[in-house]
């Protein structure tokens, strides 16, 4: 008889979970492909290393998530969440394999880039908030800052193995072939959703259906002090400082003058710090404000040592820094915000968190973009540094007033 898991993988014991888990470590590898290729398409074959471009497709890539935030939280709070993923996930793999195609064939130009980013970012604005709370009904509450931990171990993971294989592929056989990999990639995930045990789900309750429905997400989430908090964190290192496409892509082409393999083994080494942070973080039981205070200052400070420093190897590992601070982070945020939601709530707060967090990039990104071509680089990075620290004190202002109370009421 063998022992169950327990620690670290405990969340591994649900069937359903270990399929996903599976699913999804193969389709991220290919995501990750997909967003080196596009970065190095957009600064090298269609534009001569024009940051401003990149930050105009990452901003339609996630305008997205604000745009259509209404409606996806509701969608995901009432809709039946394994299907609405599995129309997301099919979408985003026949989009890759388009624009791949058109890659391929040597027609692709950049307003096609431009097209293809706003169409991916809509379907992946659905699929966010439905596959963040979809963990719930795989593993339960009891396990479930552990599932969102093992969920970005698999993305980081992949994050080590897909850069560096889309800058091999890159330099070897072409960009295209790294979107058409990543479209296929999307099968993984299809068939693990198509093989689950649907009676183990653990269904929440469904939200009634309600014209208010994201205006009561809005101000269930805006009468909660912490949450309101981290709504407030998330907007500043959203906008600011989760801008990693234009922070490596320029720093590796402009400051370092790295090839395609040089850039993609920088995303690498990146995902050597997240996966780190994500481990970390699936030992642990539930975070705190208090780690969430820690994750953004290590940001503030990863960036201003990335910001200043003097060669590749020690940029590389000032983004190892960056990235276990920013997994921190954002896993923190979202174990809090989910377990301090009722289920009914959850994909509508889960939605107003991903809208924050990452519909601040059309903001954001063309900004750091303009910095990047007028003043370098270094100057971006700085500001994701600023923004940091910033988010740091939004935290440590919550914290000092909540020690107050506690104190008047002694």
């Amino acid at each position: 008889m063998t022992r169950p898991l327990s620690g670290t993988f405990r969340s591994l014991r649900s069937f359903n979970f270990r399929l996903w888990t599976a699913g999804s470590l193969v389709s991220n590898i290919g995501t990750w492909m997909q967003r080196v290729a596009q970065d190095w398409l957009v600064l090298t074959q269609l534009t001569h290393h024009d940051a401003s471009a990149l930050g105009i497709v990452m901003a339609l890539q996630f305008a997205p998530q604000l745009l259509f935030l209404p409606w996806t939280g509701s969608a995901a709070d009432r809709l039946n969440q394994r299907k609405l993923l599995m129309l997301t996930q099919a979408t985003m793999g026949a989009l890759a394999l388009v624009l791949g195609a058109l890659t391929i064939a040597g027609v692709v130009r950049l307003w096609h880039v431009y097209l293809f980013a706003f169409l991916s970012g809509s379907a992946a604005a659905l699929d966010a908030p439905v596959r963040q709370t979809f963990v719930a009904e795989m593993v339960g509450d009891a396990d479930l800052p552990n599932a969102v931990a093992l969920n970005s171990t698999s993305f980081n993971a992949a994050q080590m193995i897909g850069p560096a294989v889309a800058g091999l592929l890159i330099a070897k056989v072409g960009i295209g072939w790294a979107f058409l990999l990543n479209g296929f990639s999307f099968a993984a995930v299809l068939l693990s959703l198509s093989l689950f045990r649907l009676s183990e789900l653990r269904t929440s309750a469904r939200a009634h259906r309600s014209a208010s429905g994201f205006m009561d997400g809005l101000r269930y989430v805006w009468s909660k002090p912490d949450l309101r908090a981290i709504l407030i964190m998330l907007f500043l290192i959203g906008t600011f400082g989760l801008n990693f496409p234009i922070f490596i892509s320029t720093m590796a082409v402009n400051v370092f003058h790295s090839d395609a393999r040089g850039f993609g083994l920088l995303s690498s080494i990146m995902a050597v710090g997240t996966l780190s942070g994500a481990l970390f973080a699936a030992g642990r039981q539930r975070p705190g404000l208090a780690s969430l205070l820690a994750g953004a200052a290590v940001f503030g400070i990863g960036c201003t040592l990335a910001a200043i420093a003097p060669g590749y190897w020690w940029f590389g590992a000032a983004l190892v820094v960056i990235g276990a601070a920013a997994l921190t982070f954002t896993n923190g945020t979202n174990s809090i915000m989910q377990l301090s939601t009722e289920p009914a709530m959850r994909g509508r707060v889960m939605a107003l968190r991903v809208g924050i967090a990452l519909g601040g990039t059309p903001i954001g990104a063309p900004i750091l973009g303009w910095i990047a071509n007028h003043f370098g680089p270094r100057w971006a990075l700085g500001v994701g540094a600023a923004a940091g620290f910033a988010a740091a004190l939004a935290a440590a202002c919550v914290l000092t007033r909540r020690q107050k109370e506690a104190l008047l009421t002694q």
